[in-house]
């Protein structure tokens, strides 16, 4: 059964540049790991929210693609003052 993710990031203005690397380096690391079907990044319409989609082929896939990031030395996953509010995600299962 496929799995996905939709996570959505409010950066400050003055950090929103930053942040949009730092996704694109974490989206990099998931396309790389077994099972990972899709990793991409978007920015909300206003420009508000940096918004990451993942998508794997089963949930054994997803937990070993998130354990991947977790270890990779090259991402920043830190949530900190960077960011305006805490982090919305939302874990999806097939239909």
């Amino acid at each position: 059964m496929k799995v996905g993710m939709v996570a959505s990031h409010y950066p400050h203005a003055a950090h929103r540049e930053e942040f949009i690397a730092r996704v694109h380096q974490v989206a990099e690391v998931f396309r790389r790991t077994p099972g990972c079907l899709s990793a991409d990044y978007w920015l909300s319409a206003d420009g508000e929210a940096v918004i990451s989609t993942v998508q794997w082929e089963s949930e054994e896939a997803s937990a070993a693609s998130l354990a991947a990031v977790m270890a990779a030395p090259e991402v920043d996953l830190a949530f900190d003052e960077r960011e305006s509010r805490p982090r919305e995600i939302v874990r999806l299962v097939s239909a």
